[in-house]
């Protein structure tokens, strides 16, 4: 039992959420798809202690030595959900920097972020050429 690890499994449930919230909104203040990504892997760092948690204090407080293999299980469902979301490209927008500076008709599209399932936006033909 290692009363150690129990404890900074809970200082990282407390403090990952925090700072991955932090990266997210930054993130939206720059338009940094890179650093929402960062914010993003915070929070699966965040279940991820979490399940270290419940598996080692569960096994001390009543021997339940099968719960940390168990909800690691869970947690690896949630990554590969999150995995196979950005490999779509789901998630990855965020707002530009430029908005509300009066360059928002300049910009080219990003990704199919601006329409709705991913549909191109075709809003003039001629800057279709150079977003591309």
């Amino acid at each position: 039992m290692s009363w150690v690890g129990i404890a900074l499994a809970a200082g990282s449930v407390v403090f990952m959420p925090m700072l991955g919230i932090a990266k997210q909104r930054l993130a939206d203040q720059m338009g940094s798809v890179a650093t929402r990504g960062e914010g993003r892997q915070n929070m699966l760092c965040a279940y991820l202690a979490g399940a270290l948690f419940v598996g080692l204090l569960g096994n001390a407080l009543v021997g339940a030595w099968w719960l940390d293999p168990a909800v690691g299980l869970l947690i690896a469902g949630a990554a590969v959900k999150e995995g196979v979301g950005s490999w779509r490209g789901e998630g990855c927008c965020v707002s530009s920097p430029l908005e509300g500076a009066g360059f928002d008709e300049d910009r080219c599209p990003q990704d199919g972020c601006d329409t709705p399932a991913g549909a191109a936006a075709q809003t003039a033909s001629d800057r279709d050429d150079w977003c591309d």
